[in-house]
């Protein structure tokens, strides 16, 4: 009698607490979150937060949720599964950063009283090994020399060549090679000015925290002199501003360095011949638009990573790449070296041998 009493109770809390909330929809929900987010984050950020709770919203329609009040923990639970298994199925790494995005706006949902509270205790989020949670895919030093070699020697100067310069020599992410402006870069002074401009377009991932000067060697400096005076286009962007790596129609957008990037790391591209045994003429990764999906090619992060591992095995200390490419040392170790303990071992030896 005391536990039919007391389930009759819960239920009765959960039917007043359902008939409070303001019905919603899940495409409404997710504007009014994002909206929210736009002015703590990049835009980078609000994009990647937009791209996963589109999946969210696919299903909501697909299972005909139409108001959030209605969203229970079980039907979270069928979601995660859903996600899991989508489309062949995601990597656990993948699926953990997908459903952490989904119980922070599921948090922030409960706040304008969209679904009961409580709700985004039930996202639940799985549990990976440190190993697990650790990207590893770099572009190795080697192969970025010889890609640099060949764009010195065929493509000197060129787009292609800026960008691959920057993105290695001095480990920026994409969005930051792109916000780069003619004014930012000194010639005399060697060195690079990394701005955050959002009033422009052209923000940076850790915003106002993630403007510092980069400096430049006189080899870098040499091959962008000879960009700006041959062959950079004379364009302004839509903000009046002069990027420095422009296309003809304005500033570079961040998906056309992803591109350069995954077309010239495919070895065909610098004249290696292909790993994979295929025939060039006839391989279907040749095409500009699907050299992404070659085995062989790496992303514009792969790029920071292996040149933050190259300059961490050449003894520059780890607070000074950390600074040059605005990343905290804690993440540093954690997500992008990529030396092994025996590297790591050796390296320390060469100030200790004497002790």
């Amino acid at each position: 009698m005391v536990a039919q009493t007391q389930t009759m109770s819960k239920n009765n809390q959960t039917q007043t607490q359902t008939q409070t909330l303001e019905p919603i929809t899940p495409q409404t929900a997710v504007e009014l979150y994002l909206e929210d987010k736009r002015s703590e984050l990049a835009a980078a950020s609000v994009r990647s937060h937009k791209s996963r709770l589109g999946h969210f919203i696919t299903w909501c329609e697909q299972q005909e949720i139409t108001n959030m009040n209605e969203l229970t923990g079980r039907d979270m639970h069928r979601y995660k599964l859903w996600r899991r298994e989508y489309n062949g199925g995601i990597k656990p790494v993948t699926l953990k950063t997908q459903m952490d995005t989904v119980r922070v706006f599921i948090r922030f949902v409960e706040s304008i009283e969209g679904v009961p509270q409580g709700t985004a205790q039930a996202v639940q989020s799985p549990q990976l090994s440190d190993k697990a949670n650790v990207r590893s895919v770099m572009l190795e030093t080697e192969k970025a020399e010889r890609i640099l070699d060949y764009l010195e020697k065929y493509r000197y100067a060129s787009r292609e060549h800026i960008v691959m310069l920057l993105a290695w020599r001095t480990m920026m992410r994409r969005g930051a090679i792109r916000a780069i402006c003619l004014q930012d870069y000194s010639s005399e002074k060697r060195c690079i000015a990394i701005k955050h401009r959002p009033e422009a377009d052209c923000p940076l991932k850790n915003q106002t925290d993630g403007e510092r000067i980069a400096s430049l060697s006189t080899d870098t400096c040499g091959v962008i002199d000879d960009w700006i005076a041959d062959r950079r286009p004379r364009v302004t962007d839509e903000y009046g501003h002069q990027p420095l790596i422009p296309t003809k129609s304005g500033r570079i957008h961040t998906s056309s360095i992803g591109t350069i990037v995954y077309n010239w790391t495919r070895p065909c591209a610098v004249g290696n011949g292909c790993p994979l045994g295929k025939e060039i003429d006839e391989c279907e990764y040749t095409s500009r638009n699907h050299a992404s999906k070659c085995p062989e090619t790496v992303s514009p992060h792969a790029i920071r990573r292996g040149s933050i591992t190259h300059h961490l095995r050449s003894d520059v200390p780890e607070r000074i790449v950390a600074g040059r490419a605005n990343v905290g040392v804690e993440t540093l170790e954690r997500h992008y070296d990529q030396r092994s303990a025996e590297e790591k071992m050796e390296q320390r030896r060469e100030y200790l041998n004497d002790i």
